[in-house]
């Protein structure tokens, strides 16, 4: 860790309850993300894109992750014409990618490590976890479960349980009224600037992983409480 693994102890140590993110906090699902796209633009007879490229996209919800992949093969971003077509696409583009994701969800992904031993920690510390993610509900509990991963959670929460979306602190705000903890006793782990602002908005302190993703952004120039290597670096101190 970064800042030193007592700062993130003293953080944990502090708190009731956990809110930890999915995709880039405990499941690398860049392979699945790659794949279902890829599959969606064969269908739609348009061309492929890299993982590179879909990793700089992921985290703001399924429905912002197609609309950059659709503008991104249409080679005009930002543009009047491309916005048109995009929207005359998605549709379309969106029920052949939910298709294709469904089919393949945890097939080409894998648990980050250290994530399951460090959500046994904090369960074993006696703190209440939730999952809360900007990936719809229905495939992110199918994922968890996939992996495994499901017990750990109290309560998991998808990008289309609530109104707004991270970076929004309404998910937040929602899941701690579901665990019945204050704010500022319940931390955000994350991977991403979207967790952090999140967190900043609702008044939770917050942890970043620097492993995941942040749309191609180093993480460590996020303004958050501290940085780690691996969930197992989340364990509790006596401060």
């Amino acid at each position: 860790m970064t800042d030193g693994s007592n700062a993130a102890g003293a953080l944990v140590a502090g708190v009731d309850a956990a809110m930890i993110d999915l995709d880039g906090t405990l499941v690398d699902t860049l392979g699945d993300f790659t794949e279902a796209l890829g599959r969606m633009l064969a269908d739609l007879g348009l061309p492929a894109i890299g993982a590179a490229q879909v990793e700089t996209m992921v985290g703001k919800g399924s429905e912002h992750l197609l609309r950059s992949v659709l503008n991104h093969v249409l080679g005009q971003d930002q543009q009047a014409p491309a916005a048109t077509k995009v929207e005359a696409l998605y549709p379309q583009a969106w029920a052949r990618y939910q298709h294709h994701y469904q089919a393949i969800n945890g097939h080409h992904a894998q648990v980050y490590p250290g994530a399951r031993e460090g959500l046994q920690a904090l369960r074993a510390a006696g703190l209440q976890l939730a999952c809360l993610t900007n990936k719809p509900q229905a495939f992110a509990e199918q994922l968890l479960r996939a992996k495994g991963l499901d017990g750990f959670f109290q309560h998991v929460f998808g990008g289309d349980a609530f109104a707004r979306k991270k970076p929004d602190p309404l998910p937040l705000l929602k899941t701690c009224e579901a665990l019945g903890t204050a704010p500022a006793r319940t931390l955000m782990v994350g991977d991403s600037r979207n967790d952090a602002q999140a967190a900043r908005a609702a008044g939770c302190p917050v942890v970043l992983v620097g492993y995941g993703y942040n749309h191609g952004e180093p993480v460590r120039q996020v303004d958050a409480d501290g940085f780690v290597d691996a969930l197992t670096e989340l364990l509790p101190c006596a401060c």
